[in-house]
């Protein structure tokens, strides 16, 4: 790589490692990030499972990539939230007057967040197995699953990185990022299957990229139940590959519109 390319890199990872020290520095970010994924596995484990069934899996271990795949959604829009904080407090003004790369804050942004996910994942984890959510793939598999995910949550970091930069605070992003990603969790496959779901809703749900992520993780984690046919929806029939054409396609149409945003953003 030529030192123009590998410039953006080396001071993204620079602004990526003062996000992670702010986690050190102020835990709090860490603990209530990891707080409501555990309050959620804990409800629909012990609450709410008792009353769904799931034809030949336990309902603990068919809810656990759900839960996995909203955190990762939910993970990301400290992206945007960050984004927009650093915008109002006049921390991006300041990387102005540095000679660093532009794309620098939103690559170190979205890196440090990325972190923010293994650890929250790892967390969730833990509980899912004390909660009795159980492995039955291949370590290759598994791993593949947990990569999926973090590559979803990264390619939906510039989604928000978007809306962060979009709105004039975090107040707004917050209520803003609510309204949409509130929405693709819940008409999913998340916590229940679709195949009940009324038509329009139901097509939707078949169509989310939350689903086919969903579907994806539960497959490759071996949570599936394989004397059930497969969904008849395309999407979640070839959930994996679904899952990267959603990734590469936010990838494809975000990541140079973040830095579109950006530039605007940094001069008004």
């Amino acid at each position: 790589m030529t030192t123009a390319t590998l410039k953006p890199l080396r001071d993204g990872m620079v602004v990526a490692r003062r996000n992670l020290i702010k986690i050190k520095r102020v835990p709090d970010l860490l603990v209530f990030s990891t707080a409501s994924p555990i309050m959620f596995i804990l409800l629909f484990a012990y609450v709410f499972g008792s009353a769904i069934d799931v034809p030949g899996v336990s309902y603990r271990e068919f809810l656990m990539a759900g839960i996995f795949t909203q955190t990762v959604l939910f993970g990301a829009t400290i992206t945007g939230s960050g984004l927009a904080d650093d915008i109002q407090k006049g921390i991006v003004d300041r990387f102005r007057s540095l000679p660093m790369a532009r794309s620098a804050v939103l690559v170190g942004r979205t890196t440090s967040d990325l972190v923010n996910n293994v650890l929250v994942i790892i967390v969730m984890s833990i509980t899912g197995l004390i909660v009795g959510w159980r492995i039955h793939s291949s370590p290759l598999e598994a791993l593949a699953g947990f990569g999926l995910l973090l590559l979803f949550a990264y390619a939906f970091s510039w989604v928000m990185a978007v809306v962060g930069l979009s709105v004039r605070s975090p107040e707004v992003f917050n209520n803003a990022s609510f309204i949409f990603v509130f929405p693709l969790t819940f008409i999913a496959n998340t916590f229940v299957g679709t195949a009940n779901l009324p038509g329009p809703l139901k097509v939707f749900a078949e169509w989310n990229p939350v689903s086919a992520v969903t579907q994806a993780a539960r497959e490759l984690f071996g949570n599936t139940n394989p004397a059930v046919p497969p969904p008849d929806a395309w999407p979640l029939r070839h959930a994996v590959l679904t899952s990267l054409l959603w990734i590469a396609a936010l990838l494809i149409v975000f990541v140079p519109l973040a830095v579109d945003r950006y530039k605007k953003a940094v001069s008004r």
